[in-house]
């Protein structure tokens, strides 16, 4: 714990003086929740009297976890630098953002941060941290996303609109479509819905400002040739993630039954796709485990059903890397 925080104060310094470059992270951090009950959602899973057992303990060793994560992110070809821009999903609510920025592991890298607060029945929203030495935030909003006929309430999109080092104005589109639940075909209308909902969004800034240069990025619960994505082709965005791979056996963001997939996505304009030095998949070793079901290696997760596993998350993180 110690070397990482020695690492963290080096990184931050770091930071402030790579005004050139942007690391921007992206991560579904696995049912990120507090311990306490709120009234208005259904959060009883992770709460100290539910099965899962989620007490104050398993709490902070979760933020930390997703603190550590962050931090290894930080590394690239030339060393260490701290990430400039994390976009999280499933995290509960503002105090869980407190605590992770200010009280846990990444306390030192003064990360400001914006989030969600949607009509999801679970309480799980969309966060993004920012370094405020690299990214000047200019303004932030959601994008309300207004249920389909037989479709649960979903996550607003998060829209945030920031100056960086080149003094050129970002902006910056984080989402969590919903899950396949009830089947993919079933669930697929549901997707394309919120993309839909982004996609006007997108088509209205460009018609206010000449050439916008956008990132969308999230949890899209859909593949890099799903219907969701082509729609959003169709409207000018690059999928710059749809051939990241780790360096330590990852092939996707996410493992089920053995098999490797990508439900995160990292999109940019075409104005964007000149600064992309890289995008990757974070699978440093100690978010790993190995499958010993279907061999290899899986995402360390935090429960593997319902025993306790001490781990990360089943996602692992994207990392892009923009110069500019």
């Amino acid at each position: 714990m110690r070397i990482l925080l020695t690492l963290l104060l080096t990184m931050t310094s770091l930071s402030a003086v790579a005004q050139d470059r942007l690391t921007i992270v992206e991560l579904n951090a696995e049912n990120l929740f507090d311990t306490r009950h709120d009234t208005l959602k259904n959060d009883h899973e992770f709460l100290p009297d539910s099965p899962r057992h989620w007490t104050r303990t398993k709490y902070w060793e979760k933020l930390n976890r997703i603190g550590q994560t962050i931090i290894a992110c930080g590394e690239d070809s030339s060393g260490w630098h701290l990430p400039d821009i994390v976009g999280l999903c499933e995290v509960e609510n503002d105090s869980v953002l407190f605590d992770l920025t200010r009280r846990s592991l990444l306390r030192k890298a003064r990360y400001e941060y914006v989030m969600t607060a949607s009509d999801d029945v679970r309480g799980i929203d969309v966060a993004l941290l920012y370094s405020p030495f690299s990214f000047r935030l200019i303004k932030a909003d959601t994008i309300h996303v207004v249920p389909l006929a037989d479709m649960r309430p979903t996550r607003d999109i998060l829209h945030v609109e920031g100056e960086i080092g080149s003094g050129d104005t970002l902006h910056v589109f984080l989402l969590h479509a919903p899950s396949r639940m009830g089947g993919e075909l079933y669930s697929r209308p549901f997707r394309k819905h919120v993309m839909s909902r982004l996609c006007d969004v997108v088509d209205s800034l460009r018609s206010q400002h000449a050439d916008p240069k956008l990132l969308v990025m999230g949890d899209f619960n859909d593949y890099a040739d799903s219907p969701s994505l082509q729609l959003a082709y169709g409207h000018g965005l690059i999928n710059v993630s749809s051939e990241a791979q780790g360096r330590n056996g990852a092939k996707g963001t996410y493992r089920y039954h053995g098999e490797w997939g990508s439900l995160d996505q990292m999109l940019v304009s075409k104005n964007l796709r000149s600064w992309v030095t890289g995008c990757r998949i974070h699978d440093a070793p100690f978010l790993l485990e190995e499958d010993t079901k279907y061999g290899g290696v899986k995402p360390r997760r935090n429960y593997n059903g319902m025993r306790y596993n001490n781990g990360f998350s089943d996602h692992l993180p994207l990392v892009l890397h923009l110069q500019h």
